[in-house]
């Protein structure tokens, strides 16, 4: 495995991490059986860095990781996020009020089992709560030992700089893939010029860079991304056109085409991190080998061409789902 360094002075992590896999997992089910494992075989293969937050699986994500950490918790770096919430009636709420960002951290400490978090995130900017003062409460942690660094993820540059102002910000997390790839305007340039690292989310499209997606049919019925306008069947057929051609030059070499998705996201900067998610062994030994997989220039180009900025169809949220990212 290879290690990158996530901004000027954060921590050294793998450049292929872990996030959390699709399929909702609970606490004493069979497949916590095959969580712990696929944890245990990333650790083997040198991956360490690991994410999650308190809106995953409604909490539950916290409570499995840090099991599944257990006596091992020396070789990973855990990331979690506060401030992202599902309301009863299905809709989303932010909260980056100051005394919720304490509150919040005390209970993931607790649900993960662990006495610090290395690195903490603000899951999603709240429009009504100055960033100034939701950075200045992280800062607080730090300084308290329970949170190592801070992140954010979703910002948009303005607010980027602001918090930065108010505390140095270790990490920004956001979405970033071939498919994906409207980051590198503003965004990166952003990061580079503050030192702030970049952790890449769903750097295989959900699953659409994995070749394995080729109507809705092969999504389950319960399946989120159902909703997602990328996976519309007006969409997706467009999509599963510019996968075609990634299977090709995947083919050509011998590798999947999520190893070359990853592969080119990894060539696009040193600073930058991928953490796609599974829960699945065989996922987790075939994402961790793309971190060796040296493409050649032309591959990177004919991948820039193929995936161009604008060439998927469909925005990658919900238009209600957009207006709370990049504020």
């Amino acid at each position: 495995m290879k290690y990158r360094r996530l901004g000027k002075s954060g921590p050294q992590v793998s450049a292929i991490s872990l996030g959390r896999g699709s399929e909702p997992v609970r606490v004493g089910e069979p497949l916590e059986q095959q969580f712990n494992a696929t944890i245990r075989r990333a650790l083997d293969l040198g991956i360490n860095f690991f994410d999650s937050s308190d809106a995953y699986w409604g909490t539950r994500h916290e409570v499995l990781l840090g099991k599944a950490l257990k006596g091992r918790r020396n070789e990973a770096l855990i990331a979690s996020k506060f401030g992202n919430i599902d309301l009863p009636d299905g809709k989303k709420a932010t909260n980056g009020r100051p005394e919720y960002v304490l509150e919040c951290c005390d209970a993931s400490l607790k649900r993960l089992g662990v006495d610090v978090i290395d690195i903490y995130y603000l899951h999603r900017v709240d429009p009504n709560v100055p960033i100034e003062d939701t950075v200045g409460a992280m800062a607080q942690l730090i300084s308290r030992g329970k949170v190592r660094f801070v992140g954010i993820c979703e910002a948009g540059v303005k607010t980027l700089r602001r918090g930065y102002r108010e505390h140095p910000i270790t990490v920004l997390q956001t979405e970033y893939s071939l498919w994906f790839r409207e980051v590198e305007r503003d965004i990166l340039p952003a990061c580079r010029e503050l030192g702030i690292g970049y952790v890449a989310y769903a750097p295989l499209g959900r699953g659409l860079l994995t070749g394995r997606i080729k109507s809705v049919d092969d999504l389950p019925e319960t399946d989120r991304r159902r909703r997602n306008p990328r996976f519309l069947p007006e969409n997706l057929a467009r999509n599963v056109e510019l996968v075609h051609e990634l299977e090709k030059l995947a083919s050509s070499r011998g590798v999947s085409p999520a190893q070359m998705a990853l592969a080119w996201l990894l060539r696009q900067g040193d600073d930058i991190v991928a953490i796609p998610g599974t829960n699945h062994v065989v996922n987790v030994e075939q994402n961790a080998a793309a971190a060796d997989l040296e493409l050649s220039d032309a591959d990177v180009t004919r991948l820039s061409e193929i995936f161009a900025l604008g060439a998927g169809a469909g925005p990658r949220y919900a238009e209600n789902v957009l207006k709370g990212v990049g504020l």
